[in-house]
């Protein structure tokens, strides 16, 4: 084979949250020596391993490693990228899409590292007003364009599985740098992402 996707944890972390998910199936008054419920503690514990990543990863030197001297200087968007994330409230999901651009002031980056960035940020306990300006700061800061704008759309499972229970409520939120802080330019911006 080629290609082998594999995927590693840490073996003491896995461990001792084994422990405690065992403990949280208990205290729930489940058996957790149930047949469905033996391998439910590790597989829990790799889970939350997977979905907050983005602790171990930074999101600057993926997009510095992927920098490139270009003389384009008009938009560039990667729009309706999916996106998981954990409510750090409720450590419930919230997932949706983010619109991700920005204007080159000399250099370019690989259109996957904005998507990848999107990853590093959300792969952590969020809010998503928060997770909004962290993809934009980190845009901004590494490849120093004209402007960055970062519009997130998503479904929030504290809202609709518990508390309020509202199925159809969306959370848009927004951040906004540059030249994209001039009307003009946000407009266009908003223009190109909801069609």
């Amino acid at each position: 084979m080629a290609y082998n996707k594999v995927e590693s944890y840490d073996d003491k972390i896995t461990t001792d949250l084994m422990k405690n998910y065992k403990a949280c199936l208990e205290l729930l008054g489940e058996d957790s020596e149930r047949e469905g419920l033996l391998k439910t503690p590790e597989r829990v514990a790799k889970a939350m391993q997977f979905l907050t990543q983005g602790y171990q990863q930074d999101a600057k030197a993926i997009l510095a490693g992927a920098k490139f001297t270009e003389a384009y200087s008009e938009m560039v968007i990667v729009k309706d990228i999916e996106l998981y994330s954990m409510c750090e409230h409720h450590m419930l999901p919230f997932f949706g899409k983010a619109h991700v651009a920005y204007i080159p002031n000399g250099y370019i980056t690989g259109l996957s590292k904005l998507a990848r960035v999107v990853d590093v940020f959300a792969r952590r306990l969020q809010v998503q007003e928060r997770l909004t300006h962290q993809i934009l700061d980190a845009i901004q800061e590494t490849l120093q364009p004209q402007g960055v704008a970062v519009v997130i759309e998503a479904q929030h499972l504290c809202m609709m599985m518990r508390g309020v229970q509202k199925q159809n409520s969306i959370t848009t939120t927004s951040a906004f740098s540059g030249q994209f802080e001039d009307g003009r330019t946000r407009s266009e911006f908003m223009k190109l992402i909801s069609k």
